[in-house]
């Protein structure tokens, strides 16, 4: 049985914060690889192999190229050790052009995430 002293708005509210705070932390301490994945696609859904993409760091007025890689033969692609927490991804291959910009916030520098949409192309380009 806990004392009434503990049992007061003084003592839980502070209590529950700490927790929270303590959980956040625990997940960014499990999620903070700067991992970001994703697939590359055509028009029609079909994965794209040999796409060139492109990570921007976004800045106050202007954007950095900081990595590029290449797609594999499912269309993924993979860049490790992203400690932005704002950045954009485009993606571009001959024949089809570049996909638009995908702006991607992160709540925290560094964190690991998949990508739920790929990054898709509109279709040939002149």
């Amino acid at each position: 049985m806990l004392p009434d002293w503990a049992k007061t708005r003084w003592v839980v509210v502070p209590g529950f914060i700490g927790v929270a705070v303590a959980l956040w932390n625990g997940y960014v301490a499990m999620n903070n690889n700067g991992v970001i994945e994703g697939r590359v696609v055509d028009p029609a859904g079909r994965p794209v192999a040999g796409a060139s993409v492109v990570l921007l760091q976004r800045g106050f007025v202007t954007h950095t190229e900081t990595a590029r890689t290449s797609s594999d033969a499912n269309g993924s692609f993979r860049f490790a050790d992203n400690q932005n927490h704002a950045v954009q991804l485009e993606a571009e291959a001959p024949g089809l052009g570049r996909s638009e910009r995908r702006i991607i916030r992160l709540w925290f520098r560094g964190q690991d995430i998949r990508l739920a949409e790929p990054l898709r192309f509109a279709g040939p380009r002149p």
